[in-house]
């Protein structure tokens, strides 16, 4: 094994050890929106939702977090708040590191630096697509690009259908779609009379995901089938 290798799976090896075991119950809070951040995360189990609340008092949910992914890497930068809360959605079992610890990892072995720049990266690319689709596109697009995200997450396939056990209330999906619970429930309430889903109280069935994908990326509708 050469130098930078061997340097690289220890500073791997180190990350792994500083690591801490982190076990919280659904709805309880990892961190709130303005305490000092000590802290980051990752996922190893189970669902988080990153709000923030304006100073207008309005919530918006920024992010939804699942396994395999890190969050509040603020903490990194030393004497920083968190700009956001995390709060578990389901029952979630995680490992956190000491901000100060890990950015002296950081220091020593430059890709674990790397691994977290491209992780704050990618964060920075999902925020500028969300905010041109909150800018440019209308609400139907973004409710059913949000819902196409959550299937690819935590949908399953069941025969022709996609199953999605919402992990967000409906309030939260508006929130998340830059738009208000009741005209999120008025268009999926549209969207299942035309056969497209099938909505329950934290269930979404989608039927026709081709029809759903039209929506979201604004394709011309399939012709109709001549049956003569």
């Amino acid at each position: 094994m050469g130098f930078s290798r061997c340097h690289e799976h220890y500073g791997l090896a180190a990350a792994a050890r500083a690591g801490r075991r982190y076990h919280i119950e659904r709805r309880h809070f990892f961190f709130h929106q303005g305490e000092p951040a000590r802290w980051l995360y990752l996922v190893v189990e189970g669902q988080v939702k990153l709000p923030q609340v304006t100073p207008e008092g309005h919530q918006v949910i920024l992010r939804l977090i699942g396994s395999g992914e890190a969050f509040g890497l603020i903490a990194i930068m030393g004497e920083s708040k968190y700009s956001i809360s995390a709060q578990v959605v389901d029952d979630c079992l995680g490992l956190r590191w000491d901000g100060d610890e890990m950015g002296q990892m950081l220091k020593r072995y430059p890709q674990l630096a790397f691994n977290a720049m491209s992780v704050l990266s990618a964060y920075i690319r999902e925020l500028q697509k969300r905010y041109r689709e909150l800018a440019t596109e209308r609400v139907e697009r973004r409710i059913a690009r949000s819902l196409l995200r959550l299937a690819r997450q935590t949908g399953q396939k069941v025969e022709d259908h996609v199953v999605n056990d919402m992990p967000l209330s409906r309030q939260n999906l508006a929130e998340m779609t830059g738009t208000t619970g009741f005209t999120f429930s008025r268009i999926l309430s549209r969207w299942e009379q035309q056969g497209l889903i099938k909505a329950g109280r934290q269930r979404i069935i989608n039927r026709q995901r081709h029809g759903m994908t039209t929506i979201a990326e604004d394709l011309p509708p399939l012709p109709l089938q001549d049956d003569s």
